[in-house]
């Protein structure tokens, strides 16, 4: 049994969001459950190229005047400019996951249920911001 563990970060790199989805699921069905939560509170949205698509993601971001700090994807017919320098910040989110799987009960999902894995990562995550 696998479990991909979507997380949003602040400018600081502090956690503010978690959503679990299947292993095999896209990375959209995260972004799905954690991007209307953050619209009022953002003014930019950093993400990697799966996060790359138009109706579930990048309209969104437009209609609510958030700039999409997201490279195209490869495929993309229409190449979409950003920014480069901002989309260096994302290693901040890479840095929370890599704080995140030192603690051996996330690395290696020891509960059985979502709600005590999700329980698990929240605690592991206020000892991160803690620190």
């Amino acid at each position: 049994m696998t479990t991909k563990i979507h997380a949003t970060c602040d400018a600081l790199g502090n956690p503010t969001g978690f959503h679990l989805t299947p292993g095999q699921a896209h990375d959209l069905q995260g972004a799905d459950t954690l991007l209307p939560g953050l619209i009022d509170r953002i003014k930019a949205f950093l993400a990697d190229k799966a996060y790359d698509a138009a109706r579930r993601v990048l309209d969104v971001l437009e209609k609510a005047h958030v700039e999409a700090v997201i490279p195209p994807k490869r495929s993309r017919t229409d190449k979409r400019v950003y920014d480069k320098e901002l989309y260096k910040e994302r290693a901040l989110i890479e840095n929370f996951f890599a704080k995140l799987k030192q603690y051996r009960a996330i690395a290696t999902r020891y509960d059985k249920r979502a709600i005590a894995f999700l329980g698990a990562i929240h605690l592991a995550a206020s000892v991160i911001w803690l620190n």
